[in-house]
């Protein structure tokens, strides 16, 4: 019962962090700009943490150990894969994107990006922009569904509390900070999480060597428990690796990281930023990676420690905190893994809001709506969001959660090749753009409840995201060359965006 005290007291420090920098947060938004956005003011430092925050949730101290733990290195494919396309992101996506969102239109949302780089004679970009919107807020609707389930589930498994009033806490406080903090609130309580996330995942291996007696010492006993845990291609395929690398694919297609990009106080900050974000990221997928190879080592050679969790191992992030540390210090070691599913459950609440309100609420209306009004606006639809996700969460078991695990996939399919093909196709049209978003949708579904066969060793195993960002690229390209030519404000602006992202 002491232990259990001290946790919940550094749970507590935590929560009343979260909502002391959610309230800050909320006093510098004046504007739907500021709410959705930031005004356009994150430094690098801020947004790449921010980005892999929200990125990175309770799969980075959960999922990826339990994995590793179960079946060696072998699962590290998927976090390489992540890390390239991250890195690829910032290179490729980010400068481009923070210049071009500004130029056309000073588009605060991606689906107002789109439409305003795409407008054209007729009403295909404005489709365009009202599909993405739809697209995003169905989507973002179901993850945060499943961050909030997420939070649920560690409550009742840690502490042994009530499921429903553990999930209802937590997704009440992220609900709280983003209502009031907005964009601002979200990535600056992202910051603290990103780093305290960082701090867990380094403490506890390195805790854990010193405890087993040296590095040396713990990779003895992990070869002698489990042979084949350090290799990457024991039990790999070429599909599997394949698949596991397309996650990397799916980052250019992820409103609430790509959005993070347009916040940048200008394109010549994303160099920085990357090299602070990739660099974050390594760090924490090397944490994690050795948490789970030390835990091989720990539970190996004390047969009188279990883990809390058995069939999946996602608990030996947790398990190796509780008994290396002090109970206060093994309660921010549980924050951690709570400001993983906190920071992207805020995330995607913004980008949601934003998209009700800019995307979709702000074409119905025949009057704009006062600043003022607007910004309460964006906060009524965080509410809705929340309130809408948590209603399905009260299941833990419902159904229709199984549609998250085609989020990444069908994002990463549809948005992808559409955000590449409008920052560096300048022949894209708008119903180039719809083709692109559609078909990859599409396709990914398709594949993935249709076609694929996890139990195939072959091309019918692999994973969803590659066919529907192949055939994404496809359609938009062959449905642009059949349309009609870009004006010459299209053009125009595509070059002043090229110049100013380049510039040094």
């Amino acid at each position: 019962m002491a232990d259990q005290s001290f946790q919940y007291l550094a749970l507590g420090i935590y929560f009343l962090g979260m909502i002391g920098i959610g309230l800050w947060a909320g006093t510098k938004n004046k504007d739907t700009e500021d709410y959705m956005l930031g005004g356009r003011s994150l430094r690098p430092s801020v947004a790449a943490l921010s980005a892999g925050a929200s990125d990175m949730s309770g799969w980075l101290l959960m999922g990826l150990p339990g994995a590793v733990y179960l079946t060696g290195m072998v699962n590290a494919w998927i976090a390489i894969g992540l890390t390239v396309g991250a890195w690829v992101n910032w290179k490729v996506v980010a400068p481009r994107l923070r210049a071009y969102s500004k130029i056309s239109g000073n588009a605060i949302t991606i689906p107002s990006f789109f439409d305003h780089r795409l407008a054209e004679t007729g009403k295909a970009s404005r489709v365009l922009r009202v599909t993405c919107g739809i697209v995003i807020l169905v989507f973002f609707i179901f993850y945060v569904s499943s961050g909030m389930v997420a939070g649920g589930k560690f409550y009742q498994t840690i502490f042994g509390g009530d499921y429903l009033l553990g999930m209802l806490v937590i997704a009440g406080i992220t609900v709280l900070y983003t209502f009031f903090g907005g964009f601002l609130g979200a990535t600056f309580t992202d910051v603290a999480q990103g780093l305290l996330m960082l701090a867990a995942l380094i403490m506890v291996p390195i805790v854990a060597v010193m405890e087993f007696g040296g590095l040396p010492a713990v990779l003895d006993a992990v070869v002698t428990a489990s042979p084949n845990a350090l290799s990457l291609a024991k039990g790999a395929t070429a599909v599997g690796v394949i698949s596991a690398l397309a996650w990397g694919l799916g980052y250019f297609g992820q409103p609430h990281i790509v959005i993070r990009f347009m916040a940048l106080r200008s394109p010549q900050d994303a160099p920085t930023a990357r090299r602070i974000g990739i660099s974050w990221m390594v760090l924490s997928v090397a944490g994690a990676i050795a948490t789970a190879l030390t835990g091989i080592a720990y539970f190996s050679t004390h047969p009188e420690a279990r883990l809390t969790d058995a069939a999946s191992a996602e608990t030996v992030f947790l398990d190796l905190s509780q008994i290396l540390f002090h109970p206060l210090v093994a309660g921010f070691v549980f924050a951690a893994v709570l400001a993983a599913i906190m920071s992207t459950i805020s995330s995607q609440l913004i980008v949601s809001s934003s998209a009700a309100v800019e995307d979709l609420a702000m074409l119905l209306l025949r009057r704009a709506p006062s600043p003022g009004a607007k910004l309460w606006m964006s906060r009524g639809a965080v509410s809705l969001v929340a309130i809408v996700a948590a209603l399905i969460a009260v299941d833990s078991d419902s159904a229709v959660l199984t549609l998250v695990s085609f989020a990444w996939a069908g994002f990463g399919a549809s948005f992808g090749p559409l955000t590449l093909l409008s920052l560096y196709w300048k022949r894209l049209t708008a119903l180039g753009g719809l083709g692109a978003l559609v078909t990859g949708a599409v396709v990914t579904i398709v594949w993935g409840t249709v076609v694929k066969d996890p139990d195939s060793a072959g091309i019918l195993s692999l994973y969803e995201m590659v066919p529907g960002f192949l055939a994404s690229l496809v359609a938009g390209v062959a449905t642009s060359w059949a349309t009609r030519r870009p004006d010459e404000r299209i053009t125009r602006e595509f070059d002043e965006a090229k110049a100013l992202a380049a510039r040094r």
